[in-house]
């Protein structure tokens, strides 16, 4: 006899599963995706650049260490985030727009907030794989070290996926096809990572320039991945800003998009 409470509890995990077979079939290209850019990042910025910034700045680097361990944080949280994006945007606007595998999804017992949880739950599959994939490269460049890479992954971690559940929500908003990906790309993603204090501190950008960094996970991720890092001073009420404020985003996303993804279903 099938216990319908026990399928219930683990409806999400069918869209997972779901979701997991079709990665399956270019996961190489994921994984690869998924590093490759910060990897170039970190050798044409943080040695390329980071060789000039050392040699102008007599050895003292940037924030007090070497420019590669400052801008470390920021590279690590950013692989995190562009991953967890393409796993909270890309198979949204498939299930409702392109394929709309989850109208059919839904013809079964599971319902939006199951598909939602199921969604998340390959971003934070991939994020988690992607994102420490990437931090032993970091360690293995010397960026920082092994006992401190373990939480500055973590924070990364949990701040692309509270990131993720905003963007899932925004994604269930799309009916057409109107290049929102792109969108997303070049006035979000692009401006989060050149005015978040990715490559240098935020407090020397103009002050209209920094409430990009004030909004942005990705700076919220970096200035707690710093702290953990070298030891950059912040002050506690700060450390508490940086969490509830990505604790926001992680409750609203979430909500939000079980409310968009049940309302569209529904229909």
């Amino acid at each position: 006899m099938v216990d319908v409470k026990k399928a219930r509890r683990w409806a999400w995990w069918q869209v997972t599963e779901y979701r997991l077979v079709e990665v399956s079939k270019w996961w190489v290209s994921v994984v690869l995706f998924g590093i490759g850019t910060p990897v170039l990042y970190l050798f044409s910025i943080g040695l390329g650049v980071g060789a000039l910034v050392q040699a102008n700045t007599g050895g003292a680097g940037v924030d007090g260490v070497p420019y590669l361990t400052f801008l470390a944080p920021a590279l690590l949280a950013t692989a995190a985030i562009q991953g967890a994006q393409d796993e909270s945007t890309f198979p949204v606007i498939n299930g409702f727009v392109w394929g709309k595998g989850f109208f059919a999804i839904n013809s079964t017992p599971i319902t939006g907030t199951d598909i939602a949880n199921g969604v998340m739950g390959l971003a934070v599959i991939r994020t988690f794989i992607t994102t420490g994939i990437y931090a032993m490269i970091l360690v293995l460049f010397n960026a920082t070290t092994f006992d401190r890479i373990i939480p500055m992954y973590l924070v990364a971690c949990v701040a692309a996926l509270c990131y993720a559940a905003v963007m899932m929500a925004a994604s269930g908003f799309v009916k057409i096809d109107g290049h929102f990906v792109e969108i997303i790309q070049r006035l979000i993603i692009m401006p989060m990572f050149m005015f978040s204090g990715t490559f240098f501190p935020l407090e020397s950008m103009p002050i209209y320039l920094q409430v990009f960094g004030w909004v942005s996970p990705l700076w919220h991720a970096t200035d707690l991945s710093r702290a953990i890092s070298y030891g950059h001073e912040i002050p506690g009420w700060l450390v508490l800003v940086h969490v509830l404020y990505l604790l926001a985003l992680a409750v609203i996303g979430m909500l939000l998009s079980y409310r968009q993804f049940n309302k569209r279903l529904e229909q």
